[in-house]
C-alpha cells in the first residue's frame, strides 16, 4: 500500500488516480503523519459493500431467531405514559 501526503495528492492528482485505476494501487492519504483516507480501486469498494451487506443480513437473521413475543404498540404508550 502505497501512503501519500494529501498534499502530494492535491497536486499530482490525476497521476494519483491513474494509479488506483490503471495499476490497481491502493493509496493512502495522509497529513501530518496521520492516516485520513484511502483511495482504492473500484473493484475493493464493491468488496467491501457487499461484505457489509452480508453482515448485515446475517445480523437480520439472528435478530429475528432471537425475538421473543410482541409486545403491543398501545400497551408500551400506556406504560409510557403516551
Amino acid at each position: 500500500m502505497v501512503r501519500v501526503a494529501t498534499s502530494q495528492a492535491r497536486k499530482d492528482f490525476a497521476e494519483t488516480i491513474n494509479q488506483v485505476v490503471y495499476r490497481g494501487e491502493r493509496i493512502v492519504l495522509h497529513r501530518r503523519g496521520k492516516n485520513l483516507a484511502a483511495i482504492v480501486p473500484i473493484a475493493d469498494l464493491e468488496l467491501v459493500e457487499a461484505l457489509e451487506d452480508r453482515m448485515d443480513v446475517d445480523a437480520a437473521r439472528k435478530a429475528l431467531k432471537e425475538r421473543g413475543t410482541n409486545i403491543p404498540l398501545k400497551q408500551i404508550k400506556k406504560e409510557l405514559g403516551l
